[in-house]
């Protein structure tokens, strides 16, 4: 029986790609080191899954930034903006359209999928002349070849390529990104002969569109292009891989008939409608069915006897012979080995299983298949399994009752937003065009080195109270020196905005290498939610009191929402979703009634994370956005109609969400706006009104290109065309922890020299 992993981390154990990239970026480090540091990582890599006994191992799926641009470059999809001219794309084109660069900006960057992985968006129009412009995928499959390693290519496919997608800059929205499908199939096909060329047998098209809400012609575009693609596939295999949700029935039947599709690869975790499909519609016989039945997106060990079982019965259906055992998804979700771990309580320990583990849990299964099974290794799966049903630190009686009688009420403050305004104003008496930042500050050496120290006892607390309290009063006069209205101290106590709360929660357990890469070096290490969650004591007033007490103006008290914290950890899987969000929901409210009672005035409860939970299915959207919208409500009913609430969000398509946005009732929204082409101001040029304060962002802080002040004041220009002025607020896109200091204080200095500007301009119209 054979074994197979959709993907695998690339970031390795203790983020050596990150800092590879980053000392190039920074011009420390030649393209050379860059490339042999992450051909180190893909040779240990595909070796470590070798000898675990892994039959399918993939290759290219080691990136330098995301899949999706590495497709973009593949096929030679680059903006003309880029200047590039043709032949092989280099990193500096590559990483100017991931970072932009000193003149030029970055293409959008959103989420994957329902995910917080994010992807570049290929931005494509009907002059574009694709060109088979990157050998990546051939070039990696032969250095895996030439070490004796036989790997399975992995590709985004042409399909859900161009569905993932835009119209570029000047193409009418309305342009059908399917009428490319006969200019890039060409491409594609000019890959697989090279690839079947090099020795190629196996070849992995990710199709994760398949997994949406499809029409007749997007399925059309499905059954054309592997029609297609049928004659170079002739001696090779190609499995078409789908994961993130169920596939539609119609969408089944159709891909089940594609006479060039060899095997279908199917997310039987979080398609849990799936095996009955299969079931009910049946499989055909000359096709493999690569079944995912080990969790690609989270971190419990597998239950090995319930998917043996699950594989037994669809052995029934498929016939032996044609299963070939999988992870749900890519395994770059999940953190890269629990080996690294030598602080994590030996309990919590057991019930936990990172990529490395994963791959043993599959290669596990698929012998236990033919017959040869590792009893030892099933029966301490099976007591790990009975220990966390059974263990008392999961269940706290006290939480569940608490989160129980929040039923029966929605939450909302008494006062409509527009009065509380009002209320609000008098008492902060802001400008129009109020400027404000979204949280963080740059995250220095030394910021990293003094909480190093501290949590390895180092330093002493106080030293440590010292160095921080340091920081914020340096972040604190810088604001006000740019004359920043309403000011942040700059978050310099977390690495990480979930990871600081969850470390002072309980409920929650934390990894020392539990590294998941987010988008090119920015890496995120998750929380482990693994039972009822509580505050046991304040978590951040002490720094926002401190904060507050070294100026006159508002300081905002920091917080993560509910979803976000949720969307951002790795989540018990033995209770509903909604149900731990509950919970943490009412450990935030507690610390936002705290923080009022100190004196702050302006709370932000992040939840950048909203829109990234939107399953992936119309008919399930409605029930996850009811207890999402809910449970930030929660977290704010209580405070007093002067108390101002804030929320951000980032980097998703918010627009088909926004009146649950709307219906969140926060005073005043930050959102992401200047990457994504300004496309969430369409909604209110289509009429959608908003009352509340809201703050598109006015450039973007994932790019070190800084944006000069007609620039900015051009961008706040086009908002005010579509939004009144009394409630737009000037703010970045997101937080500034990624940047330097050479490159915040510029931007921020540009950013509120363009405010003052346009209130001028306002001024001097009346």
């Amino acid at each position: 029986m054979a074994s197979h992993v959709v993907g695998y981390p690339r970031i390795a154990p203790k983020r050596e790609l990150k800092f590879a990239l980053e000392s190039f970026w920074d011009g420390k480090s030649s393209a050379a080191e860059l490339q042999n540091v992450a051909k180190d990582l893909r040779v240990a890599t595909w070796k470590q899954m070798a000898d675990a006994g892994l039959t399918y191992i993939p290759s290219n799926t080691f990136s330098y930034y995301d899949q999706v641009l590495d497709t973009t470059a593949m096929v030679g999809a680059v903006p003309p903006r880029y200047g590039w001219t043709g032949g092989e794309i280099g990193f500096d084109t590559y990483f100017s359209m991931a970072r932009g660069n000193a003149k030029l900006p970055a293409m959008e960057m959103t989420k994957w999928f329902d995910t917080n992985y994010h992807y570049i968006v290929p931005e494509l129009g009907p002059e574009i002349k694709f060109k088979y412009s990157s050998h990546k995928a051939v070039d990696e499959y032969k250095e895996a070849k030439k070490i004796g390693i036989e790997t399975v290519p992995v590709i985004i496919g042409p399909v859900s390529y161009l569905l993932l997608s835009k119209p570029a800059k000047g193409v009418p929205k309305t342009f059908d990104l399917l009428s490319l499908l006969d200019a890039i199939l060409p491409v594609y096909k000019e890959v697989l002969g090279e690839l079947k060329q090099a020795g190629a047998t196996w070849i992995q098209f990710d199709e994760p569109a398949l997994v949406m809400d499809l029409e007749a012609h997007h399925l059309d575009a499905f059954s054309k292009a592997y029609s297609f693609l049928e004659e170079v596939l002739v001696g090779i295999k190609l499995l078409v891989e789908t994961y993130f949700a169920d596939i539609p029935v119609e969408t089944y039947r159709t891909i089940i008939q594609l006479k060039a599709i060899s095997a279908i690869g199917l997310d039987l975790i979080r398609g849990t409608k799936t095996l009955s499909l299969v079931k009910t519609v049946g499989f055909p016989g000359d096709k493999y069915l690569f079944a995912g039945v080990i969790d690609g997106r989270n971190i419990w060990a597998n239950d090995l006897a319930a998917s043996f079982s699950i594989l037994k019965d669809l052995e029934t259906i498929v016939g032996k012979g044609k299963i070939v055992v999988s992870t749900s998804c890519s395994l770059l979700h999940t953190a890269v080995d629990l080996v690294n771990e030598t602080k994590l309580d030996n309990e919590i320990k057991s019930w936990l299983a990172f990529a490395a583990q994963k791959v043993l849990e599959v290669v596990a299964l698929a012998k236990a298949l033919i017959g040869q099974a590792d009893q030892p290794y099933f029966a301490a799966n099976a007591a790990a399994i009975s220990s966390r049903k059974t263990s008392p630190r999961v269940n706290n009686e006290a939480v569940q009752k608490a989160a129980e009688a929040l039923k029966g009420s929605d939450h909302r403050r008494a006062t409509p937003v527009i009065a509380r305004l009002d209320e609000q104003q008098k008492k902060l008496n802001l400008p129009i065009l109020p400027t404000t930042t979204i949280g963080s500050f740059p995250q220095t050496v030394e910021l990293r080195r003094v909480r190093r120290e501290y949590k390895s006892n180092k330093i002493s607390e106080a030293d440590y109270i010292q160095s921080i309290q340091q920081e914020i009063a340096k972040v604190v006069k810088m604001q006000e020196d740019l004359d920043i209205d309403v000011l942040v101290h700059g978050e310099p106590e977390r690495n990480d905005m979930v990871e600081y709360f969850g470390e002072q929660l309980q409920g929650f357990a934390f990894t020392v290498n539990g590294w998941v890469q987010s988008y090119g070096s920015r890496c995120v290490k998750p929380p482990v939610i693994y039972g009822d969650v509580s505050r046991p004591k304040p978590m951040t007033v002490f720094w926002s009191k401190y904060a507050q007490s070294l100026t006159a103006r508002p300081m905002k008290g920091m917080l993560t929402g509910p979803v976000t914290i949720l969307n951002w950890s790795f989540v018990r899987d033995d209770q509903p979703r909604s149900e731990t969000s509950m919970q943490i929901a009412l450990a935030i409210k507690e610390e936002v009634e705290d923080l009022e009672a100190s004196g702050i005035q302006v709370i932000q409860i992040d939840e950048a994370a909203l829109r990234e939970g939107l399953p992936l299915r119309k008919a399930e959207q409605a029930h996850y956005l009811e207890w999402a919208v809910h449970g930030f409500r929660i977290t704010n009913c209580g405070v007093k109609d002067t108390t101002q609430i804030h929320t951000h969000m980032c980097y998703s398509n918010f627009n088909d969400i926004i009146h649950s946005i709307i219906d969140m009732d926060a005073d005043v929204i930050t959102i992401e706006n200047s990457r994504s082409d300004e496309k969430l101001l369409r909604v209110f040029q289509e009429g959608v009104k908003y009352g509340a304060g809201i703050g598109p962002g006015v450039y973007d802080i994932h790019s070190p290109r800084i944006p000069d002040t007609e620039e900015i004041a051009d961008r706040i220009r086009k908002i005010l065309a579509v939004l009144e002025t009394n409630i737009l607020w000037v703010n970045p896109d997101c937080g500034l922890k990624t940047r330097k200091y050479n490159e915040v204080v510029p931007a921020l200095t540009n950013m509120v020299a363009s405010a003052k500007l346009l209130r001028t301009e306002l001024a001097s119209a009346k």
